[in-house]
């Protein structure tokens, strides 16, 4: 055999090897950013010696940190990536964005599920005089926001169990939903009607409505954010499609 007639195998090789080591990344992701090699190959359904290939490789490469009780983690590296990969996700969404401000009248958000957390990745605020303003790179937990309530309703429920159970619940406002069984009871409330809502329950006196960004990873959802006094559901009623059409735009353009 030529080299011509071997070199089909190979790139398939390696765009296989590339698809798998990036699968583990989203899983340990999936994970809280933390696992260990049976629970890797549980996960995959790839062979253990596979698995141990290719965690090596990233752990070579800096993607993967082996801790001293042998689990693996995410790795510094992949900071830089995600940080390149939010400043493009905001440039992507500000079209988007502005239209549902200037639709809407108020302030509109991206964010994304970064581990166990949800990461504000855009924002373009209001033009009314007293708005909103979501720092871009904000951290908060999935429980107490609505963009948070729309992402993990989107997903398996085995899942939202694992990140509720690394999840500290802490209660911001009186509104703040503390429970678990509650929580996951409001997610079966968002499922069916397709939106999610934050009624001052990360701020008093803040409502939110946000919808996930369908059939595209990372997880997403846009959001409209305003003062409880012009946040009526009125408006959340007119928001729901206009949101809903954003994100099917936006995935189309990131797709």
């Amino acid at each position: 055999m030529n080299e011509n007639e071997k070199s089909p195998k190979a790139r398939g090789g390696a765009v296989q090897s590339i698809e798998r080591a990036f699968a583990l990344l989203e899983t340990m992701a999936d994970a809280g950013g933390t696992m260990g090699l049976s629970q890797l190959a549980a996960a995959s359904g790839l062979p253990l010696p596979t698995i141990h290939r290719l965690v090596r490789t990233l752990v070579d490469l800096g993607y993967v940190r082996q801790e001293a009780n042998r689990q693996y983690v995410l790795g510094p590296k992949l900071i830089r990536l995600g940080e390149s990969s939010s400043r493009m996700l905001s440039t992507w969404a500000r079209p988007h964005l502005t239209r549902l401000v200037d639709e809407i009248g108020e302030s509109a958000n991206l964010a994304m599920l970064d581990g166990d957390q949800i990461v504000y990745v855009a924002h373009t605020e209001s033009r009314q005089s007293m708005r909103m303003f979501t720092e871009v790179g904000r951290r908060v937990s999935p429980h107490c926001t609505a963009v948070g309530k729309a992402i993990l309703a989107d997903m398996d429920p085995a899942q939202v169990r694992d990140i509720l159970r690394r999840t500290d619940m802490v209660p911001y406002t009186p509104t703040t939903i503390t429970s678990r069984d509650d929580y996951l009871g409001q997610l079966e409330q968002v499922r069916e009607r397709r939106y999610a809502t934050d009624e001052g329950e990360q701020e008093e006196g803040v409502r939110c409505v946000a919808v996930a960004v369908a059939n595209y990873a990372p997880r997403l959802a846009m959001s409209i954010s305003g003062p409880t006094g012009r946040m009526s559901d009125e408006l959340i009623e007119r928001a729901v499609p206009l949101l809903t059409e954003a994100g099917k735009q936006l995935a189309a353009d990131l797709a």
